[in-house]
């Protein structure tokens, strides 16, 4: 099969709906493409990369049918879609979809329908990803949109629409399954040939790939969406000429703050305004990124990570000014993480119970521990073995790394400063948190923190705080994949009787296990 550059089919999924239940079908297909000029296979949702948008309205309902129809033995054939940032309510854990933690993964030739509510109002800006290995570097991610008819926000906006979503991401020449055997042998991070901006990228000595073209009219306002769906590398946004007023983080609507650059982790969005203020030319959105040693993949020019802003009446060339990586230092207004602020200011609830967290590489071995436990993923998911009687930690295996709290509780979470150079960006599943203390800062903050669902953990330490009140087991790892492969990983598990008593999977989910665990290892 084809890649397909599908606009209108992705543009048919986003078209507003007025149903409570937003039916979507995603069908996991192998697919050829050369996102960056390198023609590989890849693994797609519905022969796209990205996959094709999700859009829904506050308060409806995604029902999100998955066929698995994979077929290319050079990658993992089963498969497991997770919705980056969704709140998840304890009667619906079972269709979160972490593999291994809140179910099994689709075997090959099955179907799965996920069932996920939007609560609590939630709106704002989130993806989808594989949630089984590393199974997203080869193509499963794409965009999921939750619109506000009611954001407080919108008088500093003309449009936001399918057409100011931007995906950044890395990418691979080379499949997940040669590159995890590399990985698992030396303990060095494979480093990605390109990254790509809504699907485009080059690479060194690569064709010359057009660069992404986002159209704007001038004195117009926009809204754009940004994503990192990347597996590892930082992107650092930026718009030639122009500012850049963030108005969301990770879902969370921000009091306005305006800069000229933003560096963004692994699974982290932000919403920013960008006013067309400036005169009728092309212009360069800036998208280079860090993650690992160039030198170990020539290929990777982090330069050419980019797209074209093109004003209505300009030419169809690009930009005249250099590829630069952003604004000069002396010119620089970056976003420093520390200074977010929610638009409802609100403080932080005192913490219940604190949990410190180390985390340690273990030299010259793909192995990372959180308090001295590598985590791995276990045969029977930690949900069913919480349905099916287990009421501490010592009813899961060591390196499960599953904490298990009480409801309604506060937790705090603190991750003490690393020796280690990668700042880590650690996310929560089905919940978000209270950032209180930003790796970008030694400032705490529990007057007015921001919520988020993706923070940085480095450096400088961080701190953040969660609720037990929406008892379940929620993943929460480090979002660069590798390393979430490698053990760094934990599974956040609260109220245990409350979980019991409130979910109650289906049919379908309790046959994906047995036919998972059916298969042979090559069909896994």
């Amino acid at each position: 099969m084809s890649l397909l550059v599908s606009a209108a089919f992705a543009a048919l999924l986003a078209l507003p709906s007025f149903s409570e239940k937003i039916p979507i079908t995603l069908d996991i297909v192998n697919a050829f493409g050369a996102p960056d000029g390198f023609n590989r296979s890849m693994v797609t949702a519905n022969g796209t990369y990205p996959g094709p948008l999700i859009t829904a309205t506050k308060g409806d309902t995604l029902v999100v049918t998955v066929n698995n129809l994979l077929d290319d033995s050079s990658m993992r054939l089963s498969t497991s879609l997770d919705f980056d940032g969704l709140w998840v309510n304890t009667p619906d854990a079972f269709n979160e979809g972490s593999s291994f933690v809140t179910t099994c993964p689709i075997a090959p030739n099955a179907s799965y329908t996920y069932t996920v509510p939007l609560v609590d109002n939630q709106t704002g800006t989130f993806w989808y990803h594989s949630q089984l290995s590393v199974q997203y570097v080869d193509g499963l991610r794409g965009a999921l949109i939750v619109y506000d008819p009611d954001d407080p926000l919108k008088d500093l906006y003309d449009v936001d629409d399918e057409n100011t979503i931007w995906q950044v991401g890395d990418w691979w020449h080379n499949s997940t399954l040669p590159m995890l055997a590399g990985y698992v042998a030396t303990g060095i991070v494979p480093v990605s040939d390109s990254g790509t901006f809504n699907g485009v990228g080059r690479y060194n000595g690569g064709p010359e790939v057009p660069f992404f073209v986002v159209n704007v009219v001038q004195g117009t306002r926009y809204r754009f969406r940004i994503i990192n769906t990347s597996a590892r590398n930082v992107f650092t946004m930026s718009i030639d000429s122009h500012n850049m007023t963030i108005i969301e983080t990770d879902g969370t609507a921000t009091s306005p703050m305006t800069v000229n650059s933003i560096d963004m982790l692994a699974g982290q969005r932000h919403s920013v305004v960008v006013e067309a203020n400036q005169p009728v030319a092309n212009y360069w959105i800036n998208a280079p990124y860090v993650g690992g040693s160039p030198a170990r993949n020539l290929n990777q020019n982090a330069t050419l990570s980019r797209a074209i802003l093109r004003y209505a009446g300009a030419p169809e060339e690009d930009p005249s000014s250099p590829m630069s990586l952003g604004p000069a230092d002396e010119d620089l207004n970056a976003l420093v993480e520390a200074n977010l602020r929610p638009l409802v200011a609100a403080p932080a609830p005192e913490a219940d119970i604190n949990v410190t967290l180390n985390l340690v590489v273990t030299a010259g071995k793909a192995q990372w521990n959180v308090n001295n436990v590598s985590y791995l993923a276990p045969e029977v998911p930690t949900l069913l073995k919480i349905l099916d009687g287990a009421n501490s930690t010592d009813d899961f295996n060591v390196t499960e790394n599953t904490f298990v709290f009480p409801p309604n509780k506060i937790v705090q979470v603190i991750f003490p400063p690393s020796e280690d150079d990668e700042e880590h960006p650690f996310h929560l599943h089905g919940n978000n948190f209270w950032l209180i203390k930003s790796n970008s800062s030694e400032e705490l903050n529990t007057e007015n923190p921001i919520k988020r669902d993706v923070a940085g953990v480095g450096s400088t330490g961080t701190i953040m705080r969660f609720s037990t009140a929406n008892p379940g087991p929620w993943f929460f790892h480090c979002h660069i994949f590798w390393h979430l492969q490698a053990g760094l990983a934990t599974v956040m598990a609260s109220g245990l009787d409350e979980t019991r008593k409130e979910v109650h999977p289906t049919q379908a989910w309790n046959d994906l296990c047995p036919a998972y665990e059916a298969l042979p290892p090559e069909l896994q």
